[in-house]
C-alpha cells in the first residue's frame, strides 16, 4: 500500500540544528519502517513559518503529493514562530482552523504536534497559552493533539542542547528527546493510516 505522510510546519519539522540530518521526522520515519509501517515521508518544514504561512501553502503542498491510489495523512507542527512574531493567539487559532478544516474537507487524516518550550521564561509562558488554544482548536476539529511544551520545559537534555545551539534549536540529542515524546502517538496515527494494529506496531 502506498502511504504518504506530509509533515508540514516550521524549522523543527525541518530539523534545523541537527547535525545528523534526521531531525524528529527522520527518526520517526525510521522507527515506522522498522515496525512494518512503510511510508513516504514528505518533510515540508520551512524555517520561520507561522500558522498563517502554513495555512496558505497547505492545500497546494498536500494536493501535490496526494494520489487517488494512495492513502495520505498529514502531521502539522508549528506555533513558536507565532509567539516570537507576537501574533494574536486568536489569529493563530483562526489560521489553524482553516488548515484543519481543509484537511477535513479533503479527507486527509491529521494530527497536530504542539510547539516546544525553549527555556525563555517570557516566550515559554506565551507558548503555553498558545499550546492550550491550539489543543482546543484541534479538538474542535476532531484532530488528535500531541503536547510538548510542558515536557520539554523540564527536560535537561533538550534545554542544554537548545542553549548550546542558537537558543531555539537543539542538536541530535535534543531531537531524540522530541522524537521520544511524539513516537508513540504518531506511531499509533501511522498504524491507523496503514490499517495495522497500533499496539503491535509499537
Amino acid at each position: 500500500m502506498d502511504i504518504r505522510v506530509c509533515f508540514v510546519g516550521d524549522s523543527y519539522v525541518a530539523g534545523a540544528g541537527d547535525s545528523s540530518g534526521l531531525g524528529w521526522v527522520g527518526r520517526l520515519s525510521g522507527h515506522a519502517h522498522a515496525r512494518g509501517l512503510p511510508l513516504t515521508a514528505y518533510n515540508l518544514g520551512v524555517r520561520g513559518d507561522t500558522s498563517s504561512d502554513v495555512a496558505a501553502r497547505l492545500p497546494g503542498e498536500v494536493t501535490r503529493r496526494a494520489n487517488p491510489a494512495a492513502r495520505t495523512g498529514a502531521v502539522l507542527a508549528y506555533g513558536l514562530n507565532d509567539v516570537v512574531a507576537g501574533m494574536d493567539p486568536e489569529e493563530s487559532v483562526a489560521a489553524t482552523s482553516r488548515s484543519l478544516a481543509w484537511l477535513g474537507s479533503a479527507r486527509v487524516p491529521a494530527v497536530f504536534v504542539g510547539p516546544p518550550a525553549i527555556g525563555d521564561s517570557d516566550l515559554d509562558s506565551r507558548t503555553r497559552e498558545l499550546d492550550q488554544s491550539l489543543r482546543d482548536c484541534a479538538g474542535s476539529h476532531g484532530v488528535a493533539y500531541v503536547a510538548l511544551c510542558g515536557s520539554l520545559a523540564a527536560d535537561p537534555v533538550w534545554l542544554a542542547e537548545v542553549r548550546a545551539g542558537d537558543g531555539a534549536h537543539p542538536g541530535p540529542g535534543g531531537y531524540q528527546r522530541y522524537f521520544e515524546l511524539v513516537r508513540d502517538p504518531l506511531t499509533g496515527f501511522l498504524a491507523e493510516l496503514t490499517g495495522h494494529d497500533g499496539e503491535a506496531a509499537r
